[in-house]
C-alpha cells in the first residue's frame, strides 16, 4: 500500500494533488483530441496507463491478486470507465472543453451524492446540503450562466453531462474494491479489461498512424494524461474512494476549474478573470465544508 494509507491527512493531501493534475489535463487532453478520433486517444491513452502502473505497483511490491467474487465488479468498473473516455474525449472535441470542464466538476460530486444517497437510503446532512450549494453556485459563476446560458447545454456539452452520470456510478463501484484484494490492483486491472474493450472498437491502423506521426507535442501529452493524469492521479482517486468514500472524494473535484484556470494561465497566458476567482474560492470552500470534522451545522 501508500505509506500512511490509513491517514487521512495522507489522503486528502493526495486528493488535492490529484485534483490540481487532472485541472492540468483539460488543455492537455484538447490537444490530443485534434490527433485521432476519441476512442483511439482512449485506447493508447489507457495503454500507457496500465504499462505505467504496472511498474509502479510491481516496485511497491503490492498483491495485484483479486478474488473471484469481484470479477463481475471489475468488468463493469472497466466498462464504466470505457464509457467514460469515449464521452470525454467526444465532449472535448465537440463541445466547448472550458464550460464542459466546469459542467463536469460541477455535477460529478452531486450526482454523486446523490447515487450515494439512494443507495445508502439517508438524506444529506446539513453540512453536506450546504456544501453541495455552495459547490453549485461557484459552477454557475465559474460558467458565467449570465452570459452563455444558451451556449452550456449545446449538442457537444451533452456528452459531458452524461459522463458525469457514468463517473458518479464508476466512483461507488470502485469505492468497493476494497473487498476484493487491494484497491490498486483492482483499479490496474479495471484499466487493462478497458484496453479490451476499446480494442473491440477501434481501426488498428488508425492508431498505428497516430503513433508513426506523433510529434513531441503528442507524445508530451500523451505521456501525461497516460501517465501522470491516469496513471497516478485517477489511481489515487480511486484508491482513495476506497478508504473515505466515493461522496467525500468526488467533492474534491470542485478544485479542477480553479487548477485547470491557473495552469492555463501558466501554460498559455490565458487571463484568467473575476469569475474564475470568485467561483474557484467557493469550490474550495465547498471541499472544507463537506470535509470539515466539526459536528453538523445547525
Amino acid at each position: 500500500m501508500f505509506p500512511f494509507s490509513k491517514n487521512k491527512h495522507f489522503l486528502i493531501g493526495g486528493i488535492t494533488v490529484s485534483m490540481l493534475i487532472w485541472g492540468m489535463s483539460w488543455p492537455s487532453a484538447k490537444i490530443l483530441s485534434h490527433y485521432g478520433q476519441p476512442i483511439e486517444i482512449a485506447f493508447i491513452r489507457f495503454v500507457f496507463t496500465f504499462i505505467s502502473l504496472l511498474f509502479i505497483l510491481k516496485f511497491l511490491k503490492i498483491n495485484l491478486a483479486i478474488t473471484k467474487k469481484g470479477i463481475p465488479s471489475l468488468f463493469f468498473a472497466a466498462t464504466l470507465i470505457a464509457l467514460y473516455s469515449m464521452l470525454f474525449f467526444t465532449g472535448i472535441l465537440k463541445g466547448m472543453p472550458g464550460a464542459g470542464g466546469v459542467l463536469v466538476t460541477t455535477m460529478t460530486p452531486i450526482m454523486s451524492y446523490v447515487l450515494v444517497m439512494i443507495i445508502k437510503k439517508r438524506t444529506p446532512t446539513t453540512k453536506e446540503m450546504l456544501g453541495l450549494g455552495i459547490g453549485f453556485v461557484a459552477g454557475c459563476i465559474l460558467l458565467s450562466v449570465w452570459n452563455q446560458s444558451s451556449t452550456i447545454l449545446q449538442s457537444g456539452n451533452l456528452f459531458f453531462i452524461l459522463s458525469t452520470l457514468v463517473w458518479a456510478v464508476l466512483s461507488r463501484v470502485t469505492a468497493l474494491s476494497f473487498n476484493y484484494g487491494s484497491p490498486l490492483a483492482f483499479t490496474l486491472w479495471m484499466y487493462l479489461i478497458c484496453i479490451f474493450i476499446l480494442a473491440l472498437f477501434i481501426n488498428f491502423q488508425s492508431v498505428q498512424q497516430i503513433l508513426l506521426k506523433g510529434d513531441l507535442k503528442f507524445w508530451l501529452n500523451m505521456s501525461f494524461n497516460g501517465i501522470i493524469n491516469t496513471g497516478l492521479a485517477t489511481t489515487f482517486f480511486f484508491y482513495a474512494t476506497s478508504k473515505i468514500g466515493a461522496e467525500k472524494t468526488s467533492s474534491f473535484i470542485y478544485i479542477v476549474p480553479f487548477a485547470a484556470a491557473f495552469s492555463s494561465y501558466i501554460a498559455i497566458g490565458e487571463i484568467i478573470k473575476w469569475n474564475t476567482l470568485v467561483g474557484g474560492i467557493l469550490g474550495i470552500a465547498a471541499v472544507w465544508v463537506i470535509n470539515r470534522k466539526n459536528q453538523e451545522i445547525k
